[in-house]
């Protein structure tokens, strides 16, 4: 699974990378973003392609039907192989899809003395984009509610020795056919739910700070040696 990660990139060289419009979004470095709470997502837009929009989501999706928000906390990701067929994603999969901005992610690697806290990041630590879909979910209240989830697949050959699943990482040639509204064909979409490069990557032990999602600041990517 993906259940933590970071975006502590600027608004600027987000910008720069994933040529998007951000219509006065904030957000502060982040370093150990956990479940419910919100994350940068982009969306296509189906009547001008090529103009992407950023904007903030919370993290676990709630499907329109749910009867509460609750639900959430239990839908932070999607697994590649069944989001096609499970009830709660597959519209979503071919109507409303999104790309959930990181730099980097945390996985917990068991071993025989309790689980160590690792650190994966693209080996240049620029930004990348997670695979997600989203939903607009309508409170009782006549709160509106936009979430999101994260698609994962089975690990590469540098994820294997920690977890059996990681995030779906989308290639830069693969964002644009993700985020095409008009693209609902569900072969297509689901091919690009692989692995990503192994070669690309990085990982590395850190600290138990971040098994508290409170902690929330730079001492959480730092390298711990052991």
């Amino acid at each position: 699974m993906c259940g933590r990660f970071t975006l502590t990139t600027n608004m600027d060289e987000l910008q720069a990378r994933f040529d998007f419009e951000a219509r006065d979004l904030v957000f502060r470095p982040r370093y150990n973003v956990a479940p419910t709470q919100e994350v940068v997502a982009i969306l296509g837009d189906g009547d001008n392609p090529g103009h992407n929009r950023a904007e903030l989501m919370r993290w676990g999706l709630i499907p329109f039907w749910a009867k509460d928000a609750k639900i959430g906390a239990r839908m932070i990701n999607a697994r590649a192989e069944a989001v096609a067929e499970k009830p709660a994603f597959r519209t979503a999969l071919r109507k409303r899809r999104c790309l959930v901005l990181a730099d980097g992610f945390y996985e917990w690697k068991k071993e025989e003395n309790g689980k160590t806290p690792m650190y994966i990041a693209a080996k240049s630590r620029g930004p990348f984009a997670m695979a997600g879909l989203f939903e607009t979910w309508k409170s009782p209240e006549d709160e509106l509610i936009r979430s999101c989830t994260i698609i994962t697949t089975s690990p590469n050959t540098l994820m294997e020795d920690i977890h059996d699943r990681m995030p779906v990482i989308l290639p830069k040639d693969a964002e644009t056919i993700w985020l095409d509204p008009k693209l609902e064909d569900q072969e297509t979409l689901t091919s690009l739910l692989t692995p990503y490069p192994a070669e690309e990557m990085e990982a590395y032990v850190v600290s138990t700070l971040v098994n508290t999602a409170k902690n929330d600041f730079p001492e959480c990517i730092t390298e711990v040696v052991l």
